[in-house]
């Protein structure tokens, strides 16, 4: 009887470590930098530089977000920011690494770098508060 649980918890064993792994990415390499987001570049202060990222589950990204400054920009993206892993942000080159975020704002012109990881496969939508109407709507798709 011995042998046969012995048995059962090698296959197990086996079978763990044999399994593939499912993201694509290397977290033991640098960042890739995203296309930066500009918000508000235009005269009137109400587009988008991007509207749409293509990336990939586990691979390391730095999304550079920066603000004209016409407006004060809220990005929200609550689906998207539940399914990824938040290595740090960056302001004025101070580090925070938060265990999560709802939303990014600019009050001011300036400039915030996320570092961040996609855990789930998926399309998610972010958008900047109150600018939607007005075409500040973007997408991430997550392959």
């Amino acid at each position: 009887m011995r042998g046969f649980y012995f048995g059962v918890l090698a296959s197990l064993a086996v079978g763990l470590v044999v399994q593939p792994a499912l993201a694509k990415g290397d977290l033991a390499t640098w960042a890739e930098r995203l296309e930066k987001l500009v918000l508000g570049a235009d005269v009137a202060g109400v587009d988008m530089s991007v509207k749409e990222y293509r990336i990939e589950t586990g691979k390391a990204y730095r999304w550079t977000i920066e603000s004209s400054g016409k407006h004060e920009y809220g990005i929200v993206a609550p689906e998207f920011f539940r399914t990824i892993w938040v290595r740090q942000v960056v302001v004025n080159d101070l580090e925070v690494k938060p265990a999560a975020i709802y939303e990014v704002e600019f009050d001011d012109e300036g400039e915030m770098e996320i570092d961040f990881v996609p855990i789930r496969p998926g399309t998610y939508e972010f958008r900047v508060k109150g600018f939607e109407e007005r075409g500040m709507v973007g997408r991430f798709i997550v392959e």
